[in-house]
C-alpha cells in the first residue's frame, strides 16, 4: 500500500545558534558587497534585476520577507556601488 513519510521534528534553535547564523549571514553580505564592488556593470545590473524579479511562487501571495528580501539585495547592491 501506500507509504505516509512523517518528516521528523525540526528542533528550535538555541541562542548560541542563532548568534552564530547572525554572524555567518553579517560575513556573507560583506563578502558578497565586496564581490559586487569588484564585478565588472552587467553582473551589477544583474543583481539589480534578480532583486526586482523576486516575485511569489504561481498561486501564492506576496509575502513581507519577500518584499524584505528584494529591498535587502538593492540595498547590498547600493552598498557595493559605494566602495567602487
Amino acid at each position: 500500500g501506500d507509504t505516509i513519510v512523517v518528516p521528523a521534528p525540526i528542533p528550535e534553535l538555541t541562542n548560541t545558534e542563532l548568534v552564530q547564523m547572525r554572524i555567518r549571514v553579517i560575513a556573507l553580505e560583506n563578502l558578497v558587497i565586496a564581490m559586487l564592488a569588484a564585478a565588472p556593470e552587467n553582473m551589477i545590473a544583474m543583481a539589480g534585476e534578480m532583486a526586482a524579479f523576486i516575485s511569489p511562487r504561481p498561486g501564492a501571495s506576496l509575502h513581507p520577507l519577500t518584499i524584505h528580501a528584494a529591498t535587502q539585495m538593492t540595498d547590498l547592491v547600493g552598498r557595493a556601488s559605494r566602495l567602487r
